[in-house]
């Protein structure tokens, strides 16, 4: 495959910019490496160390002080969270640092991981104030089309080409994944996926955590996997896999530690009416849902349409996901569910309270009760509501009412 150009870079380069320490989580196999040791090479001088060696992680976690001060330049630490008192060590030698040169100590230190450390306070806190937090998931559909994507600003501007390159998004799909099986063939993507589970779940899981039932895992993972896009019940994922409540929920955090899974909290506000107070849950790569489902794409969309609808919600949740982490705006997401069950699948809000939703339908085409949901919610919140868009397999672009658009799945990389 051709080198893809990774669209987090610039913002990563800004980091270091700005600050003594950048760690670049996200997914195992997402691309952190190759990232760090291109921007090394052309743009970041500096030397590279990996904890997946022995010999280094030995050295490091023997003396994490004397291990950090040794170098004398800039320094790039691969897969850090494999040992948790770097981290405290990191802190008394930037302050160090500090003391000597001022507040002009900036990028000395950029670390990459496979785990979220801010779900670990024992490891986050000692950096706060001193550490800028990236995340680098596996490609996006702009970067494998070569495209820079202004579909969140051409969605809080209401504004869609009419007529762009259209692309067949099943293909995305199978491109927007893990580098190393992005357009692989079903049966190299199977293998990979085997062995990628089986390599978090015996060595990252057992580096962040004691875990007493390891084979509940993979069950668990299956289970999130097969309810993707639906309300999470804790009560009811913990009897499904035969889990205690209090271990299910832990374990589930675990996974989200290790990116294979997230979550989407509910949009609500102080507005007089009922919602839906539980968060939804999706698996952070599409191509890997399937895997869990045991499916191939096209199977699942001829054979299984109902199961298709919820992948297809799953891939737009993951794509919205990349595009905020590379965004230099402030955003959260959220989804919009009233008791009565009028539903939006993702609202996009800014600080400011403006927002913009995101309904998703599975089929070529689109009518007026697809809008409910986007109606209720632009009803309750007024001029804050921007835009409500419907995102189909059609073509056009077409008007629904006022701030109301059907949109193909193209925009996504418009």
């Amino acid at each position: 495959m051709t080198h893809i150009q990774r669209q987090i870079k610039n913002k990563l380069l800004e980091a270091l910019a700005l600050s003594p320490v950048v760690f670049l989580n996200g997914p195992r196999q997402a691309g952190k490496s190759t990232l760090v040791q291109k921007i090394a090479k052309n743009d970041f001088p500096a030397e590279y160390v990996t904890f997946d060696s022995v010999t280094q992680m030995a050295a490091a976690a023997n003396a994490p002080e004397n291990y950090l001060k040794e170098r004398k330049g800039a320094l790039i630490i691969d897969e850090v969270q494999l040992v948790p008192d770097i981290f405290r060590a990191l802190k008394v030698v930037v302050d160090e640092l500090r003391q000597k040169q001022g507040r002009k100590v900036k990028g000395h230190f950029l670390l990459t991981g496979s785990a979220n450390i801010m779900a670990l306070p024992k490891l986050s806190d000692p950096l706060v104030g001193r550490m800028r937090i990236l995340t680098l998931y596996p490609f996006s559909g702009a970067e494998i089309l070569n495209v820079t994507s202004h579909f969140i600003d051409n969605l809080f501007n209401a504004d869609f080409q009419k007529d762009g390159e259209k692309h067949k998004l099943s293909d995305v799909i199978r491109l927007a994944t893990f580098p190393e099986i992005s357009g692989a063939h079903f049966q190299e993507r199977t293998s990979w996926f085997d062995s990628y589970i089986t390599t978090i779940l015996q060595r990252d899981v057992r580096a962040l955590a004691e875990i007493e039932k390891l084979t509940a895992l993979p069950n668990l993972l299956r289970i999130l996997a097969s309810r993707a896009g639906g309300l999470i019940n804790d009560a009811d994922i913990a009897r499904s896999t035969g889990l205690n409540h209090i271990t299910a929920r832990n374990y589930k955090t675990l996974l989200k530690m290790l990116f294979l899974t997230f979550d989407i909290a509910p949009w609500h506000r102080n507005i007089g009416k009922r919602l839906v107070k539980s968060s939804k849950g999706y698996v952070t790569d599409t191509l890997l849902l399937c895997h869990l489902l045991q499916y191939e794409l096209d199977d699942l969309e001829k054979n299984r349409p109902e199961l298709f609808g919820h992948v297809l919600e799953n891939f737009v949740a993951a794509e919205l996901l990349k595009l905020i982490s590379i965004s230099d705006k402030k955003l959260d997401i959220f989804h919009f569910r009233t008791s009565d069950n009028k539903e939006v699948d993702f609202v996009l809000e800014k600080p400011s309270g403006q927002l913009a939703a995101i309904e998703v339908k599975k089929r070529d085409h689109v009518n007026a009760s697809d809008f409910k949901g986007l109606k209720v919610l632009q009803e309750l919140t007024g001029d804050d509501f921007v835009c409500g868009i419907v995102l189909y397999r059609g073509k056009d672009v077409v008007p629904f009412g006022k701030n109301l658009w059907a949109t193909p799945f193209n925009v996504l990389w418009q």
